[in-house]
């Protein structure tokens, strides 16, 4: 893969399991300039996915450096409010994007 390419990115963070609910709610309507922010620092064909029961969510993205494209997100204002305002509904309260545990991609099927 040349360095420019894209690189497939996983990762998953915990929810406390009462509150996934309000959760999903929030993302019902995401704020546009959040939006922006994720595409203007690299995030590309970001979705999120969710174990309702266990509570666990499996984020997947594109990105041609993710350290870099987290570091730019971690200088917008939009995020740290965004992130703030996320924090309670997850398991450690804390910035949630803080607490994203990367995963290793070991196989991949084009």
């Amino acid at each position: 893969m040349s360095a420019s390419a894209s690189r497939r990115v996983c990762f998953t963070m915990q929810l406390k399991p009462e509150r996934v609910d309000d959760y999903l709610a929030a993302h019902e309507t995401v704020w546009p300039e959040m939006l922006d922010a994720l595409r203007e620092t690299g995030w590309h064909d970001y979705s999120l996915f969710l174990d309702r029961e266990k509570g666990l969510v499996v984020g997947y993205l594109e990105t041609d450096d993710f350290d870099a494209a987290v570091a730019a997100m971690d200088e917008r204002e939009v995020n740290a409010r965004w992130q703030a305002g996320m924090a309670e509904f997850f398991a450690e309260e804390s910035a949630p994007d803080s607490t994203m545990n990367r995963l290793t991609e070991y196989f991949h099927l084009e």
